[in-house]
């Protein structure tokens, strides 16, 4: 039977019930994505932030600016350049003649969900200043600090096979964000259904366009969305067994370097999330040793010797969820 529907933002409507609705939305729009939906929409619910991997074509930006649409925030667009500087993300400072005063104009940053880009295409001055917004959801423009969205996240894009004339993202900022999501092409029986609505004049772009996706959400109602996330259970021996995967990696004989503790609590808190998404109350270890992945590549550095071989990052991770134990 299918649920009441809920007014936008009604904080009685059960938290897995409106997750229903904003995946069903969501879906609506991105076709044959689900896993990446779904990592997005944790991404958003633990309030953090995501680096989706994945070449041009893939509807990253769509995802954004469905997932704004759907819960109801403004979303925005940055394309990273070598030539793109702090002011041009944060916004700056113009004299009114008129008003003999300075006058701010804001940049694209003072939004809800960001897409940055091709993140790795700036140089490092500019990774920083998105840093400051990405940790402390403030900007600071001409030594006046000026408060973001609460629910400001950003979805910052790399395309994983073109490094050319690109700045690598350092070990600290890659730590930001919560998880690396890649995003490939759909399978062949979606590719084929998203060529069928293109001929059909149904293309995703014109279903968004068109006012057809509803919003589920606003902004208030995010946040009591992410203030529900504390209903989920997570047992003692669930904590200890993220604690152990972390450790492992920083043990692995394939490891350089390690995850560090800011990513114990992001495996808790993307668990607990994904949890909420299969419309339980309680984590289970599956649920961590599905976000093991996503949570831990990015913040890991092969020893060379490692790397030459053709060890990757993701296969050392599978290999330390094999070695270390479950909790029944």
């Amino acid at each position: 039977m299918t649920p009441e529907l809920q007014p936008i933002g009604d904080p009685r409507a059960p938290l897995n019930d409106t997750l229903a609705r904003i995946r069903a939305e969501v879906g609506r729009v991105i076709i044959g994505q689900q896993p990446v939906i779904d990592l997005a929409l944790i991404t958003i619910l633990t309030g953090q932030h995501a680096l989706i991997e994945g070449v041009p074509g893939v509807a990253k930006t769509l995802l954004v600016r469905t997932l704004g649409r759907v819960l109801g925030c403004p979303s925005g667009r940055v394309q990273f350049t070598p030539d793109l500087m702090p002011a041009d993300i944060t916004g700056t400072n113009v004299f009114n003649l008129r008003q003999n005063e300075f006058t701010l104009i804001k940049g694209p940053v003072f939004t809800t969900f960001l897409l940055a880009d091709e993140i790795n295409r700036a140089p490092a001055k500019t990774q920083a200043a998105l840093l400051q917004a990405m940790q402390e959801r403030t900007v600071t423009i001409d030594r006046d600090t000026h408060a973001l969205d609460a629910n400001f996240t950003v979805f910052a894009t790399q395309n994983p096979i073109e490094f050319e004339g690109t700045y690598p993202l350092p070990e600290a900022q890659k730590d930001r964000f919560v998880m690396k999501i890649p995003m490939a092409p759909p399978e062949r029986e979606d590719e084929v259904e998203l060529a069928r609505r293109m001929l059909g004049g149904e293309s995703p772009e014109g279903v968004l366009a068109s006012g057809a996706v509803q919003p589920v959400l606003d902004g208030a109602g995010l946040l009591g969305l992410r203030r529900a996330l504390e209903t989920v259970q997570v047992r003692e021996e669930i904590v200890g067994y993220v604690v152990d995967l972390v450790r492992a990696t920083r043990r692995h004989e394939s490891l350089l370097a390690g995850a560090g503790p800011r990513a114990t609590q992001a495996l808790i808190l993307t668990s607990r999330a994904r949890a909420a998404l299969d419309r339980r109350d309680f984590v289970t270890p599956d649920d961590v040793r599905e976000l093991a992945r996503p949570v831990l590549e990015h913040r890991i550095t092969l020893r060379p010797e490692f790397e030459i071989e053709g060890v990757t990052a993701g296969e050392v991770v599978q290999r330390i969820l094999e070695a270390v134990a479950v909790p029944r």
